[in-house]
């Protein structure tokens, strides 16, 4: 591999991003991720609730189910998860129990952020396993993807 074959936290945060907007045209609130090993994406999803009826087929999920059915294990030690929001419990749990070796997210979500903004999960020392983080990679614009989406359903509902 070649140094200019090094992708960034950046590159990758706009690989989730590009994602989130797939998830907009379908009507699906906009977050995006991808999962990374070797500086490669092996995984890339986004939220698929509202199109598949499934309280949990939020992006992370996707990406971790994706990656460990390639490869064909479930410890994702490896691997990072970029994520366009901070995730909720359930997905912060998922990856606890996939051994993810770190997360990247754009923005926090104040609601419902279990990585430091509601809950706390990772730096919880019951847990077997947890994992670093890096928040606010991009957080501009994956906030803007996401607010830019909840103004255009408020303008529709009011018409």
């Amino acid at each position: 591999m070649h140094d200019t074959d090094h992708k960034t936290d950046e590159d990758f945060m706009g690989k989730a991003l590009r994602e989130a907007e797939k998830a907009a045209a379908r009507g699906e609130i906009p977050i995006g991720a991808v999962l990374v090993i070797d500086n490669e994406v092996v995984a890339a999803a986004h939220n698929m609730r509202e199109t598949w009826l499934d309280p949990a087929a939020h992006a992370e999920l996707l990406v971790i189910r994706e990656a460990a059915a390639r490869l064909g294990r479930w410890r994702l030690q490896d691997a990072t998860v970029y994520v366009t929001l901070e995730p909720c419990l359930m997905c912060a749990g998922a990856m606890v129990l996939a051994r993810i070796d770190r997360l990247v997210y754009g923005c926090r979500d104040p609601k419902a952020g279990a990585l430091g903004s509601v809950y706390d999960v990772v730096r919880d020392g019951r847990l077997n396993h947890t994992y670093r983080i890096t928040p606010g990679i991009r957080e501009a614009e994956c906030r803007d993807v996401l607010q830019g989406f909840f103004e255009k359903l408020r303008i529709k509902a009011m018409k």
